[in-house]
């Protein structure tokens, strides 16, 4: 089997020699091989194709010049393993005859190569027979898609999402359509239309042309003006999420442009292609999509399923699966907390989750059986398997601060080992929203750390700062690197305090820049549980200079929401 990463790839002219070559998509856990053979700068996606060759036993890889990456991964790979076959197309950035004819000439040289590497030999006729049957297969396929993109245009009970970028896995996808959004269209590098004519007196010249024909990618000269590609979708899209491999500056500079000049919802996705993201492009993508409904009128929990029986008080439970504590609360139905409980999320979510229920269940005097329906929400939402329904992290907070303080537009939860800026419209809808990555600086986690370091518990960290006396500055937010800083502090002899004050400007710095993305607006609340932490409450509303929202139990305030979109399914 060939592995290929790229649309401009010939794959047809392998399934006619009946090799099967399908398309990379690395999902790996580390770079260490990659991290050995390339140079560090080299990018995520790169890295990780090296790491799944590396696993899988392919017959080649056939990859194009994209970027310099891409050529450094060609030699590396040719050096690693000699006795497999490699060809690196050079794909013309232009679309005329005489990059058509230099293409056709790498084709035929790829051809040769692999027809001396493999013994198989290219039957031309056989090509041209496959391809006109492809073609006549998609033509079929065209015409049942635009009978239900007309049927799908007055269907206002689905989003219509669009997907744009570079290198979008088949993951994302699949969590679209599995939420029940209509996929319009898949503008990447990886959402291949290959509808192609081939005509039989130039085959390869005609194949050539077909592939150099596509939508541009944004190596090509024609990119400038791909956004006119969604010309033919404005009037039904709801939104577009644009995906792109983590610092791949050409596809980030595109973005910035699409989401100042079009007038659409745009959720940019960055990932490295390790497993250790999915958690955070799972909440990034429903969280957008939980947008879109809201803009559209839909309901985000789905269908009403219960009817309030005559007589019953009604009770919804919410329950929100972090990575530090597993937090419930308990709604009646006049929107009155019953009971809250906080437990520490051990090495299990949803043993977690049952000690949460029993908890809370018990402080408010009912049985499992009292309660109407159950939503869950956090990272581990999924994974509770006595939730009824489950509504991301970024919507909850949004609907519990709502109901909480009505006047909040900016909320900054900063909680175990992410931190989040939501900004609300005056009906308390989340307008829009942001996450730090993947890395746990400036969240919880990163204090309980500094704690350890300075030999205090994380309880004492808030208030031994306010004594601070010396403006001390920590200049890494990486939890090795500062707490590295801090040992040095601790050798110059600096006081617990001053250290402290200065790790918590550094966290506030950093929640300040995620506030600005969202927008400054007045009205500001801060949930999480570093929330309890009066050193950060006092940085940050130095720098915002308005006082922040806390309710006394900050970190229930997302399963408080869960809750009441619980409670509002049933009302």
């Amino acid at each position: 089997m060939l592995g290929y990463v790229c649309k401009y790839t010939p794959m047809e002219l392998f399934e006619a020699m009946d090799t099967e070559i399908t398309r990379l998509e690395p999902s790996v856990t580390d770079f260490n091989h990659a991290d050995t053979l390339m140079h560090a700068n080299i990018c995520s996606y790169t890295k990780a194709v090296l790491e799944d060759v590396m696993e899988h036993d392919y017959e080649g890889v056939i990859l194009t010049t994209c970027c310099d990456s891409i050529r450094r991964l060609y030699d590396t790979l040719k050096s690693q393993f000699p006795d497999k076959f490699f060809f690196l197309l050079d794909i013309p950035r232009k679309f005329n005859d005489f990059a058509v004819a230099l293409y056709e000439r790498q084709l035929k040289q790829m051809l040769t190569e692999y027809e001396a590497f493999s013994g198989k030999t290219l039957d031309l006729k056989r090509f041209v027979s496959m391809m006109q049957n492809k073609a006549a297969l998609k033509k079929q396929e065209n015409t049942r898609m635009s009978s239900s993109a007309v049927s799908e245009k007055g269907n206002g009970q689905k989003l219509n999402i669009g997907i744009m970028g570079a290198r979008c896995n088949n993951e994302i996808r699949q969590l679209l359509v599995d939420r029940g959004a209509n996929l319009l269209f898949d503008l990447t590098c990886t959402g291949l239309a290959r509808d192609f004519s081939i005509t039989e007196d130039q085959v390869l010249h005609s194949y050539a042309a077909a592939l150099l024909n596509q939508i541009p990618c944004m190596r090509m000269l024609k990119a400038a003006n791909r956004e006119h590609f969604l010309d033919g979708f404005t009037d039904r899209l709801d939104g577009i999420i644009y995906h792109t491999v983590k610092f791949c500056d050409s596809y980030s500079y595109e973005y910035a442009d699409f989401r100042q000049r079009l007038d659409l919802p745009i959720l940019l996705v960055e990932t490295d292609s390790t497993r250790q993201c999915a958690g955070q492009v799972r909440t990034r993508v429903e969280a957008f999509m939980e947008e879109l409904k809201v803009k559209k009128g839909l309901s985000l929990t789905g269908e009403k399923q219960m009817i309030k029986r005559k007589g019953d008080t009604v009770y919804t439970l919410g329950i929100d699966s972090g990575s530090t504590s597993t937090n419930t609360v308990i709604l009646d139905e006049n929107r009155q907390i019953k009971a809250f409980s906080v437990v520490r999320t051990g090495a299990k979510s949803s043993q977690s989750a049952d000690a949460a229920l029993a908890d809370v269940l018990k402080k408010a005097g009912l049985n499992r059986e009292d309660i109407s329906l159950i939503v869950s929400t956090g990272y581990g939402r999924v994974s509770i398997p006595f939730a009824d329904k489950n509504v991301t992290e970024i919507s909850c907070h949004g609907k519990g601060a709502h109901l909480l303080f009505p006047d909040v537009h900016t909320i900054l939860d900063i909680g175990g080992q992410d931190s989040k800026a939501i900004r609300l419209n005056d009906n308390g809808e989340v307008a829009d929203f942001v996450m730090n990555d993947k890395c746990a600086a400036g969240t919880g986690r990163f204090l309980e750390m500094m704690a350890r370091s300075l030999e205090i518990s994380i309880d004492e960290l808030g208030p031994v700062s306010l004594q601070s006396k010396e403006n001390i500055e920590i200049s890494s937010m990486c939890s090795v690197f500062a707490e590295s800083e801090v040992i040095s502090l601790i050798a110059q002899n600096k006081e617990i305090a001053d250290i402290a004050h200065g790790i918590h400007k550094a966290i506030a710095g950093k929640a300040m820049s995620l506030l600005k993305r969202v927008g400054l607006n007045p009205g500001y609340m801060m949930t999480g549980g570093v929330a309890k932490n009066p050193g950060v409450v006092a940085v940050l509303e130095e720098q915002l200079g308005e006082k922040l929202h806390i309710y006394e139990e900050p970190e229930i305030v997302g399963a408080l929401g869960a809750a009441l979109y619980g409670l509002e399914e049933i009302l």
